[in-house]
């Protein structure tokens, strides 16, 4: 297995908390009929933890890449691994297994993915299979950019159902082929096809991440 540091930072623990709540505040948002007291409550607190947040960001937004003295950019968070968990506009899922060619895991998606009524929409599904793609990818130290994705959609995938993937792949002159398919119980939904690089961490363009600096901003 590959050590996830190689990828990125790992999150802050409230980064990862406050994903959850904004994904299931996304849902109930779109769930409300009528203007709400507790929205408009909202509405007041947000330009104000704008603000706060925005003070203590770093003042250059793109990541910040190998050691540089006084360097202003953003620390980058690890892509290659449960990305779901702390950015609430990707898909949060979780393998049972990663056995050297082949992935298994689960996966439910909330209502802030919804497209047509009370299913997934086709776009969020893409997104689904590539971080799933990857993550198995890089976890057993074949990692690199995905060349190609087709995502061939087969059932309309449900929302707030609990579906299973697998994952299987092999490797070619130009990398690996991956097929992962999505399930609801026996019935296949969707089936995702992937090409990608393969490559060990270290060979990747750009894998010397900047750490976590030590002293936090807004205590300076």
């Amino acid at each position: 297995m590959s050590d996830p540091a190689q990828f990125g930072a790992k999150p802050l623990a409230q980064t990862v908390a406050v994903a959850g709540a904004l994904r299931r505040l996304t849902g109930l948002l779109m769930a409300q009929e009528h203007e709400h007291p507790a929205v408009a409550e909202m509405l007041e607190c947000l330009p104000r933890w704008e603000a706060e947040l925005s003070a203590a960001a770093p003042p250059n937004p793109a990541p910040r890449i190998g050691e540089v003295p006084d360097d202003d950019r953003r620390l980058y968070l690890d892509h290659a691994f449960d990305v779901g968990a702390y950015n609430a506009c990707f898909p949060e899922y979780g393998f049972d297994r990663i056995d050297g060619d082949t992935a298994a895991g689960t996966v439910n998606f909330p209502l802030a993915y919804e497209g047509p009524p009370g299913l997934v929409h086709g776009g969020f599904l893409g997104v689904f299979f590539d971080c799933v793609i990857q993550q198995h990818n890089c976890a057993t130290r074949l990692s690199g950019k995905t060349r190609s994705l087709q995502v061939k959609y087969r059932r309309p995938t449900p929302l707030l159902t609990d579906l299973r993937f697998d994952i299987e792949r092999a490797e070619t002159e130009r990398g690996l082929t991956s097929t992962a398919r999505l399930y609801d119980g026996d019935e296949l939904l969707v089936v995702g096809l992937a090409e990608t690089v393969a490559l060990p961490p270290e060979k990747l363009t750009g894998s010397n991440f900047g750490v976590r600096r030590p002293t936090d901003p807004v205590n300076r």
